[in-house]
């Protein structure tokens, strides 16, 4: 079975993370841990799609940050593997899933509701609409 986790680097991403490692079993599982980048604006028409130099310091950080949850879901007993992408958020996570034939995706849920959800759009939601495998949204109870 093939999970691709999208993570960010948000507290939301330890709940997926646990989510994964609580709920399967390592043997024949393949996990690849994804993290997007989002550019501000899209890339000029001259330019290669993904050409987002405002986010070059910001790679780095993303590869350590799935880095170390890919080496937790190794100390784990998982295979995994890790992937750093520029796009959009939601498109990509589809996409990605689709090239690498995933069983299932794993999101967090940011429980945005209100404006800000229909400011920010949700990417879990999204994800769970137009994904062509099976979606769980792992989701951590809102505290005030």
């Amino acid at each position: 079975m093939k999970i691709l986790m999208g993570i960010d680097d948000s507290k939301f991403s330890g709940a997926v993370l646990k989510a994964v490692i609580t709920q399967f079993h390592p043997e024949h599982i393949e996990v690849r841990v994804l993290h997007v980048l989002q550019p501000s604006a899209p890339a000029p028409p001259q330019m290669a799609s993904g050409y987002a130099p405002e986010l070059d310091d910001l790679k780095k950080p993303a590869r350590e940050l799935v880095e170390r949850i890919a080496n937790e879901l190794r100390s784990a007993g998982f295979k995994a593997d890790t992937a750093v992408e520029v796009g959009d958020i939601r498109e990509t996570i589809i996409d990605f899933a689709a090239e690498w034939s995933a069983d299932l995706i794993v999101v967090g849920s940011h429980g945005r509701s209100g404006i800000d959800r229909f400011l920010l759009g949700s990417v879990a939601e999204f994800v769970a609409r137009h994904a062509t495998c099976s979606v769980e949204i792992v989701r951590t109870p809102v505290r005030d």
